[in-house]
């Protein structure tokens, strides 16, 4: 099916070439959002196939077969093909959140993992460092993907989780949290979040404290359990007066 698929974009994209590529190239850097012309770094990315598509109209149908073919190769785990697919796919489609949310995630979570459990490789410390080296991947495809949409927090909330779960950067994760919290069709968590991420980082308790208690105060549906407990744990840290704290039966 995909090679059938090729072998009929190939025959579009011939015949597309043939017209004026200087009107195509000016569409497409208006299309993309790239900040600078197409150079030969862009090119080097690409099949030869693909970058003739990026210039002749055909990049979306290309980054879905590439998409395909990276799937493939996740199931096959070969990172290194992941690692490329993924690279056409988000340079082709750069508005896409989709691509450079799954290329994050299969770099920083499930490349890692295998990276960390490969057995073939007796060294503990050279799995560590493979395992880093995926993270640092995928933290480059989630930080590329939101210069690329930063209008759009899905990418913001994903870098947030990858700091608090590969990096245990609290301060960090709740810095992405927030501004995930702050754009347009945000989850209604990531606010809460944010505030969670700052009461685990030390010497910023009493600020996670007073976001965690306006939380708090604002309703019964943002008393979850949750906040409970970590409003609580800062309310013994930080020596808060009885008076001003919350119901202890409420948890």
């Amino acid at each position: 099916m995909i090679r059938s698929v090729l072998v009929f974009l190939i025959v579009l994209v011939f015949g597309a070439i043939k017209l004026p590529i200087e009107r195509d190239l000016s569409a497409t850097h208006r299309q993309l959002h790239f900040r600078d012309e197409l150079d030969l770094n862009f090119r080097e990315q690409l099949s030869q196939l693909g970058f003739v598509a990026a210039l002749s109209g055909f990049r979306s149908i290309v980054a879905d077969v590439l998409f395909i073919q990276a799937n493939v190769a996740w199931e096959r785990t070969e990172w290194g093909r992941v690692l490329l697919l993924f690279r056409q796919v988000t340079t082709l489609q750069p508005r896409a959140v989709l691509f450079w949310d799954m290329a994050a995630w299969h770099m920083a979570w499930n490349a890692s993992a295998a990276a960390l459990n490969d057995r073939a490789q007796p060294r503990l410390a050279l799995r560590i460092k493979a395992q880093r080296d995926f993270f640092a991947l995928g933290r480059d495809f989630l930080e590329r993907g939101i210069e690329n949409n930063p209008e759009k927090p899905r990418l913001y909330e994903t870098l947030a989780r990858l700091y608090k779960e590969k990096y245990n950067d609290h301060e960090r994760a709740s810095e992405f949290f927030a501004k995930a919290a702050a754009l347009p069709g945000a989850m209604s968590y990531d606010k809460r979040f944010s505030a969670y991420e700052l009461s685990y980082v030390e010497g910023r308790e009493h600020q996670a404290y007073e976001r965690l208690r306006r939380l708090y105060d604002a309703g019964e549906n943002q008393r979850l359990p949750t906040l409970i407990t970590r409003l609580k744990f800062l309310e013994d840290k930080l020596d808060i007066l009885d008076e001003q704290r919350i119901n202890d039966t409420e948890n």
